[in-house]
């Protein structure tokens, strides 16, 4: 793996998918001795956690964007 000019590493999808690491998910880097761990950032809640997720998904969504009430007459079945 290569460090980018930017500092960039891709984590890869095995890890990314066993961690649950998804587009958006926040992360802690931790230096233990000579060594970086990377760790998911302790969540502000369940909540907040959803809304970061469909914030992700809605920005790599292709198609008509939807208001608040088109989702939510979805959501009902209307």
């Amino acid at each position: 793996m290569t460090l980018t000019t930017k500092g960039q590493l891709t984590i890869p999808q095995d890890i990314r998918l066993k961690l649950g690491l998804l587009p958006g998910t926040r992360v802690v880097f931790d230096v233990v001795g000579d060594s970086v761990r990377i760790r998911k950032a302790a969540e502000q809640g369940r909540g907040a956690a959803l809304v970061a997720r469909m914030t992700a998904v809605g920005r790599r969504a292709k198609g008509p964007r939807l208001s608040t009430d088109q989702i939510m007459a979805l959501t009902r079945g209307e």
